[in-house]
């Protein structure tokens, strides 16, 4: 594929993190005649397919799979219910429920609220499944607060039906709230049967205003396992550094299967690296030329700067310092464009 249809997608498939089947056939095993509402939710897969350069379009559903891009979600998850009553001593399937559950969850670039809009298909039912009704809330964490808009109660089998998520996040200037993501409960009832729940999660976000002031707050929400690119291309110097490197066998950073570097967010720490690989003036003939600006890669202000990787997955150029400064501008724009913070993965254009 592509680099240019990778940047637009900025497509990840990230698995369910967490199901619970609730209700205990143990604790009903020896009431003869009582019910009992056993949940299980599909299983997901995942996969990584993409980088974003970019806020892209609303993630598309795939089954049984979170897909994300930098600020979207999409999730299709499959819920089936066994309606059981205990006879003889003995569990037994009177029913079933089927159905399933699509979600979009948007976040915004520039704000830290947003919504997400969800469908619950009519189920499919057999015997007793039919008048199994469900309840759906939604918790986060992180500074967010989700409130759910959903018709309670809402019988399955009745016809499919529609809902939303609300979220609303507190979040002071310079700060980065926690990473977190929403938990999705629902629980089933029925008259006479014992209420079944499970509950599963999105994918992990993050809301920060890590550039806002009191005077304006530039405040948004992002999916930070996304890796992000960032381009060096017109950059005469740094770019002929990077690719120099890449043809000699240094991979971190490069989009073409390479491995992606990690922002860091340390002023010490990166001082340090940069000391580590910069020498204190440049050589004569560089000074002759004008570039007496030193450019480390991998940045210094990431996880691999310095020398933490061994020397031939690394390089410095000196470079006019016209195009250093250059560089610092892209760098500060696509951070406060994509909200790319501590440890988040990117890689490097050129």
């Amino acid at each position: 594929m592509k680099l240019r249809a990778l940047l637009t997608t900025g497509a990840v498939a990230l698995g369910l993190l967490s199901t619970a089947a609730a209700g205990s056939a143990v604790a009903v095993a020896g009431q003869s005649g009582a019910g009992q509402l056993r949940v299980t939710v599909g299983s997901a897969r995942s996969q990584m397919n993409g980088l974003a350069a970019g806020p892209a379009s609303d993630a598309t559903c795939s089954v049984n799979k979170i897909t994300v891009n930098r600020f979207s979600e999409c999730e299709w998850v499959t819920i089936h219910v066994d309606v059981i009553k205990v006879i003889d001593g003995k569990p037994e399937i009177e029913g079933t429920v089927d159905f399933d559950v699509k979600d979009q969850m948007t976040l915004k670039a520039n704000s830290a609220n947003w919504s997400e809009k969800f469908h619950v298909s009519k189920a499919r039912t057999t015997g007793a499944g039919s008048g199994v009704a469900v309840g759906i809330a939604a918790a986060s964490g992180g500074g967010t607060r989700a409130s759910v808009r959903f018709s309670q109660g809402h019988i399955l089998s009745s016809g499919a039906a529609d809902g939303s998520v609300g979220y609303a996040t507190s979040i002071a200037p310079k700060k980065i709230n926690p990473k977190t993501a929403t938990k999705y409960t629902y629980t089933f009832t029925k008259p006479g049967y014992t209420p079944g729940t499970v509950s599963y999660d999105s994918a992990v976000y993050r809301c920060d205003n890590y550039y806002g002031s009191t005077r304006a707050s530039r405040a948004g929400c992002a999916v930070p396992d996304v890796p992000t690119g960032v381009s060096m291309v017109g950059l005469a110097r740094i770019d002929e550094g990077i690719r120099k490197l890449r043809a000699n066998g240094g991979h971190f950073g490069d989009p073409y299967g390479g491995k992606p570097l990690h922002w860091m967010i340390n002023k010490t720490q990166e001082d340090a690296n940069r000391k580590a690989v910069c020498p204190r003036s440049a050589p004569p003939d560089m000074q002759r030329a004008g570039r007496t600006s030193c450019d480390e890669y991998p940045f210094a202000s990431t996880y691999e700067g310095g020398t933490h990787l061994p020397a031939n997955q690394r390089t410095i150029t000196w470079v006019q310092v016209q195009e250093n400064k250059a560089q610092g501008g892209r760098i500060t724009a696509w951070r406060g464009q994509l909200h790319v913070m501590d440890h988040d993965p990117f890689y490097v254009i050129v």
